[in-house]
This record gives structure tokens, sequence and C-alpha cells, in this order.
């Protein structure tokens, strides 16, 4: 059975800065690049066929570090704006607890974790589900479905947007979601794409050790590797 993996991309510099990001094309900073090396390493038994991430350097650099750890550097990939972050519209580059001080913390709460209410020249998570799930359905799970292993790194509400499709959660369970940094979300499915088993995969304890890559896998059917392949889905 093939696997869906999920991760939100590493730490970024306006993360760090507690900035509302959006489409924003900001860097990780170093520790984000650690958090990715790091999930590369939790995904180390998983050789992946095929990946997806948006058109945001956050991402993408989340995930070349991944396949970098993983020696699968030539894997498919397919960038999609689809798969971009919320916009936030005029909240973007604003720090949240100044935005909190500026219009009210009950207004910015709304507007961050509310389904479909948008924030001044921005999207509601709707928005992103409306644009997000569709590409996920069109592009992503028929991959699944001819049983390639998909890596799909991209952002916390487009993520969001596909966990409520997959799992079935109502917008009142996915509004209260959080998705880690650099934590894979790792979903065994069924070839009707039911799940079958999920994980999410965090770090070992301190006294554990990290695990470490296996050597380069052979590709395997169906997913082939054709050396560095970066398509538009649109």
């Amino acid at each position: 059975m093939p696997y869906l993996i999920l991760v939100r991309h590493g730490q970024s510099q306006w993360n760090l800065e507690n900035r509302f990001t959006g489409w924003t094309d900001v860097p990780l900073t170093d520790a984000g690049r650690q958090e990715a090396a790091r999930a590369g390493h939790l995904l180390h038994d998983i050789p992946v066929d095929r990946a997806f991430t948006s058109l945001l350097q956050r991402a993408r650099e989340t995930l070349a570090i991944i396949l970098g750890v993983l020696h699968r550097a030539d894997t498919p990939i397919t960038q999609d704006a689809a798969l971009n972050e919320r916009d936030y519209g005029d909240l973007t580059g604003m720090n949240k607890d100044e935005a909190a001080a500026r219009f009210g913390a009950e207004q910015v709460h709304q507007w961050r974790r509310s389904w479909d209410i948008q924030p001044p020249g921005g999207e509601s998570l709707a928005d992103t589900d409306a644009r997000a799930f569709p590409f996920f359905r069109d592009h992503i799970r028929p991959r699944v479905a001819a049983g390639e292993d998909v890596l799909v790194v991209a952002h916390g509400n487009s993520l969001r947007a596909i966990v409520k499709e997959i799992e079935g959660l109502t917008p009142d369970q996915v509004v209260s979601l959080e998705i880690a940094t650099a934590t894979p979300y790792v979903y065994l499915l069924d070839a009707a794409g039911r799940i079958v088993h999920k994980e999410i995969r965090t770090p070992p304890t301190p006294s554990a050790p990290v695990p470490q890559p296996d050597e380069p896998h052979e590709a395997h059917e169906p997913g082939t590797h054709r050396g560095l392949h970066i398509e538009r889905a649109r």
C-alpha cells in the first residue's frame, strides 16, 4: 500500500519574528533547515517516488533538504500555487501581537481561526481549501492511487485543507488543527484512498539515536527517477 506524507515547511524567518507570512516569499532560518533535515531522517524508511510543493521558497527548500537526506534528489517534483499558504491580505508582514493590539485579540483570533471569515484583503481557510483540495484531488491523489509513495511539502493552512478532506474533519475541527513545522504526517492508504494507518512522526528523545537514512533505494514501479524534474501542474 502506498504512503502519502504531508510536511509543513521548517521554521521561516517570519515564523521566528511572529509575523503573518502568507504569500510573502521569506527564507528558512538555520533552525528551519535543521528541522527539515530532521524530517528527512524521520522518513528514512520510505522510498519517495514523487513530490509536490508550493511556489514559495520556504517549502521548496524544505523539500530539497528532505530529499537530499533521503538520497532522493532525483525525485520528480511538481510546484503549484494551489499549495501556497493562505493569503493574509492586509495582515501580511504584521507582527501577530501588534495586530492583536491594533484590531483586538478577538478579531484577530476570528481572522486566524474561523473557517470562512476573511482578513481584510485576504483569504479565509475556506478559500484556501477551495484551491488546495481540488489540486490534491486532481494531481496528488491519482499518484497515490497508482501506487506511488508521495511527499507533499507545503504550509499550515494548505495542509489543513488536505487533512480536512482525507480525514473527514468538520470545519470546526480543522480550524483547531495545529500542524507543527517539519513534522511528517504519514498516511498509509488503501486502493480506494481510505486511511489504513496514520502516524505523526516526531524526533526521538535526546537520549535516543536519530535514525539514519538507508543507502539510496533502487527505483521501483510505478515510480521512476529521471533526474531533477520540476513541473508546473497548471
